[in-house]
């Protein structure tokens, strides 16, 4: 299977890719954080290559909810619509590819484009975090939970301010990352063979 992991610099779910067996690349404007396959650069420079499936990050800093104290000024400046415009921009420009999941927290595109497919949390996939992500899917099952732990805390939300912090707080779960590449990969699989 051919997967364009779109708006990702860390390769936690292309590398969960490619242990599957897998050719998958990742892309965003910034450089990889793990050797790899990488295009640096807009993810629509490669988006109409004839992948499977796309994983989508799209930046969310604009769109959260968690960040609702600050919609005002970013409508004001534009921010808000930028961040909107990019997600519903991936979801136009990936029509072609067969299977595609675009990930973002709790956020107005909810409300924007439609709801989401499935909202996981850290704790179904062996951490014991709590971060609701949304899943819009296509063409694809819903990830089933594989470790649920105990410790669901909000660690990730409590961080003090840092140059890293908005990093760390994007950042894709390992775990959550092996369910993407084991059991979407199965569903390529099971496609294949009908």
């Amino acid at each position: 299977m051919k997967v364009l992991v779109a708006c990702e610099y860390s390769g936690v779910v292309r590398d969960a890719f490619i242990a599957k067996g897998h050719e998958a690349i990742s892309c965003d404007l910034l450089p990889t954080e793990a050797p790899g396959p990488h295009y640096e650069g807009s993810v629509f420079d490669i988006i109409d290559y004839p992948f499977d499936l796309m994983v989508a990050h799209p930046p969310c800093t604009h769109l959260s909810v968690s960040g609702s104290r600050h919609f005002a000024a970013k409508k004001m400046d534009g921010r808000q619509y930028a961040g909107a415009s990019f997600f519903m921009k991936l979801v136009r420009r990936s029509k072609h590819i067969p299977m595609t999941a675009i990930e973002n927290p709790v956020c107005i595109m909810s409300t924007l484009y439609r709801k989401p497919d499935q909202i996981i949390q850290p704790w179904q996939f062996g951490h014991g975090e709590t971060k609701a992500t949304c899943l819009w899917l296509k063409g694809l099952p819903l990830l089933e939970s594989t470790e649920i732990v105990e410790g669901r805390e909000n660690r990730i939300h409590k961080m003090p301010p840092s140059k890293d912090r908005g990093k760390l707080r994007s950042a894709t779960y390992q775990g959550i990352a092996d369910a993407m590449g084991d059991q979407w990969g199965r569903a390529y699989k099971r496609c294949e063979v009908a």
